[in-house]
């Protein structure tokens, strides 16, 4: 047996002697001579040697000095099992003492670290409830960020501490969810709200008083001005057609202006009476082409007069439209019958007036049906502006006169 301070080869055999509780082990074999054997395996521990001295270095010279921390774990581990002779326990030593120092350093860091994520955690709480989307977000976007570089803290607050900030951004994400989410459906609502002014802009301009017409127009334009906001590309098309509309009611109203004929409010009763008591007469009886063309006729002298009529004219005008449309239903009931009943010409009277019953009782269920629908979305859609109240007041009276000129015919044919 041949001997060194480290070790001793026996035979063939290079023997490591044993350290910190381990047996002596075999790290190689005699391959020329003992003395070259043994200057290699020096060699290979002057090598491991420069590896810790490289890593003590390493660790003085930078910031992050933690970071060695497994490395050299994983290097002492390495020295029980390295084949080399020279002195290993000292060189573990020194690991372990730099070992330690590191663990010092890690906590302390640990402890900074968590008096820096207690301080976000702070600031971030300070935050939680603000509703400067924004800005705020980002707020919470530095803090994320300056969490996600601050190191860890002890393992068995880890969970706690994280826990605590990510409720926080919980809390202020979750908030502004909700507001944008209250704000995609007040943008429905109002969409509603400009398809409503949209739908008023329309009864406004298919009003025969044209004055009326433009003062809802102006009043209508306001509201638009003063109602929610919905995405651009929602709200164009219902624009594009409000504003062609109200141009449309201007331009009637301008018209009417520059070309109203002047006339006193005797003299237009006069004309208002006489020519209703001219379509109520064209009204009996078979309507004719002769007497449509004489209504036609009628209903374009009516159209010259100013759109404000006299009070005392109320009744006079209702008989006018009344019996206007007297006419024009049994010119349309007529065609009807006409085009749905082959021969309907050669048919005698009472089979003709017994058809135009069935086919009116018919119609008049139909209208009572619109009726009802009419109502129930006045109903629904009842609005505190003057105006649409007028509109929806209108269309009411115009679908239940419809119902009154056909019982007035069907009362008549039904009598004859």
């Amino acid at each position: 047996m041949t001997e060194h301070p480290f070790g001793y080869i026996i035979g063939d055999k290079i023997y490591l002697k044993g350290f910190l509780g381990q047996e002596d082990r075999v790290i190689g074999e005699v391959k020329e001579d003992e003395a070259s054997t043994f200057r290699y395996f020096e060699g290979r521990f002057d090598t491991v040697k420069q590896k810790v001295e490289k890593l003590k270095s390493d660790i003085q010279e930078n910031q992050n000095k933690g970071s060695f921390l497994m490395k050299l774990i994983h290097l002492k581990s390495s020295l029980m099992s390295y084949d080399g002779l020279g002195d290993f326990p000292e060189l573990i030593k020194e690991l372990e003492e730099q070992e330690a120092y590191l663990e010092e350093i890690i906590q302390s860091n640990r402890q900074k670290n968590l008096e820096i994520k207690n301080e976000l955690i702070q600031e971030a709480e300070t935050y939680k409830d603000s509703t400067d989307w924004k800005e705020t977000s980002e707020v919470f976007k530095e803090l994320k960020l300056k969490w996600l570089k601050t190191g860890p803290v002890e393992k068995e607050l880890e969970e706690e501490i994280n826990k605590k900030f990510q409720d926080i951004l919980d809390v202020f994400y979750g908030n502004r969810k909700n507001y944008f989410d209250g704000l995609a459906l007040q943008a429905e609502q109002n969409i509603k709200v400009y398809e409503n002014l949209l739908e008023r802009a329309r009864e406004a301009y298919n009003l025969a008083d044209v004055k009326t017409a433009f003062e809802i127009s102006k009043r209508i334009q306001k509201e638009w001005k003063t109602s929610g906001r919905v995405p651009a590309s929602k709200r164009q098309p219902i624009w594009d057609e409000f504003s062609k509309i109200n141009n449309r009611i201007f331009s009637k109203y301008k018209r009417m202006s520059q070309s109203m004929p002047t006339i006193s409010p005797g003299l237009m009763i006069k004309k208002i009476d006489r020519w209703a008591e001219e379509m109520r007469l064209l009204s009996k009886g078979e309507v004719n082409e002769s007497k449509l063309n004489q209504a036609k006729k009628l209903q374009g002298e009516w159209k010259k007069l100013p759109p404000k009529k006299p009070r005392n004219a109320q009744q006079s005008i209702g008989s006018f439209v009344f019996f206007s449309e007297i006419i024009f239903e049994k010119s349309f009931l007529d065609k009807l019958c006409h085009s749905k009943y082959d021969g309907f010409a050669e048919m005698p009277e009472t089979e003709q007036n017994s058809l135009k019953i069935n086919l009116l009782k018919d119609l008049i269920a139909r209208d009572q049906r619109e009726l009802v629908t009419v109502r129930e979305n006045a109903e629904n859609f009842r609005s505190q502006e003057g105006e649409f109240d007028h509109i929806m007041r209108k269309k009411i009276a115009a679908h239940k006169r419809k119902v009154d000129v056909k019982n007035s015919i069907l009362k008549e044919l039904t009598n004859n």
